[in-house]
């Protein structure tokens, strides 16, 4: 385990659409530190004058607890490279090819990944008619959390075609991936280090798992472990790892899926891989390492250790 008496900056907050998420995935990380003896940890709420605040605190590492953008899309990654700072999580190339849905299946479905198809379109083309057939789901290439998602169901409120001045990520996005909409149960795989950890099941008390659903205590039930399927909870145990090493992903991740259980192993797809997955009380990492036996403070020791044996990029 690494030294508690290194300088351990959490970076967290900045201006994405994730930021208050990321503050308290921060907040528990410096806290967790600090009760199991870590001796100098410093929060610092990013900025754009992030390189010199870090230049001045000189940490041997930086916990990178940011969520969405410039933090889990490769920008701060290329910057903590080229200051010689190592960091937690995934690398640059890594951060920027998983952050975006299609990038993210042109590598992973030759590696074996089943994964909806889809295809992009531009925005004001969904008020002419719609790109696949209902019912599917609109989405950002580049957010996380379920920011911007909306499902396109059949005789919906969003009009046939969708209406312009209706609600939805067309009216903030040029551009969305559209996927067909697969039925049946919400899941997702941890992975830490290089091992998947356990099955969840999330069960909204809405008709989708959007960001409110995912942060707001009481709005989703979490069942963990997942009341699968032996040979279902086994193939996405697998699918998760594999997504992980295909993207060289390193310290957690969590990969997302949906199961149609009335097809069997062929109704399982995964959706999208996370690189800097949630740290908050809510958050699915640390629930399936406690379902593991390892405690969130353990957690964050163990995604510590695993960046200073990689050490910053030469």
């Amino acid at each position: 385990m690494a030294k508690r008496d290194l300088h351990v900056v959490v970076l967290m907050g900045g201006w994405s659409s994730e930021r208050e998420v990321s503050l308290m995935s921060g907040k528990g990380v410096a806290a967790a530190l600090r009760t199991r003896g870590w001796t100098s940890v410093t929060e610092v709420d990013m900025d754009r004058n992030v390189a010199r605040v870090l230049e001045e605190l000189r940490p041997d590492i930086v916990f990178n607890a940011l969520h969405g953008h410039p933090g889990e899309d490769g920008t701060v990654q290329g910057m903590l490279d080229l200051m010689g700072i190592a960091y937690t999580h995934s690398g640059l190339s890594t951060s920027a090819i998983a952050i975006d849905k299609e990038l993210t299946k042109l590598l992973l479905v030759p590696a074996g990944v089943r994964m909806p198809q889809g295809t992009m379109v531009r925005s004001e083309s969904l008020f002419e008619r719609d790109p696949i057939p209902r019912p599917y789901v609109l989405k950002p290439v580049n957010e996380g959390s379920s920011v911007g998602v909306a499902i396109i169901h059949e005789g919906g409120n969003h009009g046939s075609p969708i209406g312009r001045g209706t609600p939805g990520p067309w009216n903030d996005f040029d551009e969305l991936l559209a996927e067909p909409f697969i039925k049946g149960r919400e899941l997702t795989v941890a992975v830490l280090g290089d091992e998947a950890l356990c099955v969840t099941e999330l069960k909204p008390k809405a008709d989708f798992y959007d960001f409110a659903a995912k942060y707001t205590d009481g709005l989703t039930e979490h069942v963990c472990p997942a009341e699968v399927p032996e040979d279902i909870t086994q193939a996405m145990l697998d699918m998760a790892l594999l997504a992980h090493r295909a993207l060289g992903c390193k310290g957690a991740s969590r990969s997302d899926f949906r199961w149609d259980d009335e097809q069997g192993e062929a109704g399982l797809y995964l959706l999208e891989v996370n690189t800097q997955p949630g740290m908050t009380p809510l958050s699915l990492v640390p629930e399936q390492a406690k379902q593991r036996g390892i405690p969130y403070g353990e957690l964050v020791e163990r995604i510590i250790a695993e960046a200073l044996a990689s050490g910053p990029a030469k």
